[in-house]
């Protein structure tokens, strides 16, 4: 029957648009929760189309307050302070990367709008040299500490594989911007770094000591995409739906 559609979200990695247009959202909030939790700077890495996008908006609207969105979710009866952090939520797949200026391009246009919001100090020039500034503005204007997410931070080195000159010139700039983390550990809240691999043997976080790497951890294994228990739970109304209308049964 027509009242028991539910509307999924195909191609939509949007939590709030999720959430305000009533698409069905599998709820990861109390594995999110505990992500927030436990430490402050984390690494994960999923296949393409797995949900890794939707998990860095959730993470974003979760550190920017935005309580109405998580009613009736888990987090809703977890979460008693919802404090609003600054949020700096870069995603490297906005372009592809066939030089170092299409890099630079990404850092010039995302930096430039967090300096619209916390300022700029024309001694700054450099990727690293800005974020850091942008960082400790944001931490002296709000009073809180900052919150860093990063998606598809692997993308310029996927796009670079064939050509191993720009790739060393694409990491190098990549590892000095990640640099910044260290450095400004007082005053980050959460850090939290998504793609699709991790190049460890490139060095991109050779600084991050404080680094852990969630992809293969089992309690936080559930985190992107669906499990067998989800599907079972959140998704059974629309399993029996698919099987009934396909002549089908859900065993």
């Amino acid at each position: 029957m027509e009242q028991e559609r539910r509307r999924y979200p195909i191609g939509i990695q949007t939590f709030e648009k999720i959430r305000k247009e009533g698409f069905v959202y599998v709820d990861k909030t109390a594995v999110i929760y505990d992500l927030v939790s436990v430490n402050s700077i984390y690494f994960l890495s999923r296949p393409r189309w797995f949900g890794k996008s939707l998990l860095v908006s959730t993470l974003d609207a979760y550190f920017s307050g935005r309580k109405e969105l998580f009613e009736g979710l888990a987090i809703a009866g977890l979460e008693k302070d919802w404090v609003e952090y600054p949020v700096l939520h870069f995603d490297f797949s906005g372009t592809k990367y066939f030089s170092l200026e299409d890099l630079e391009g990404q850092f010039r246009i995302q930096l430039t709008e967090w300096e619209r919001l916390y300022g700029s100090d024309p001694l700054e020039k450099t990727p690293a040299e800005r974020m850091q500034g942008i960082i400790r503005r944001a931490y002296a204007m709000t009073g809180r500490q900052v919150v860093f997410l990063v998606d598809e931070y692997d993308a310029p080195l996927l796009d670079s594989a064939d050509n191993p000159q720009l790739q060393a010139r694409l990491r190098n700039m990549l590892r000095s911007f990640y640099s910044v983390i260290k450095k400004n550990d007082p005053y980050l809240r959460f850090v939290f770094i998504t793609g699709v691999t991790k190049y460890s043997q490139m060095s991109i976080f050779s600084e991050l000591n404080s680094l852990q790497n969630i992809s293969m951890k089992d309690c936080f294994s559930a985190i992107c995409g669906i499990t067998a228990d989800e599907l079972a739970s959140q998704l059974h109304h629309d399993v029996e739906v698919l099987a009934r209308e396909n002549g089908e049964t859900t065993v």
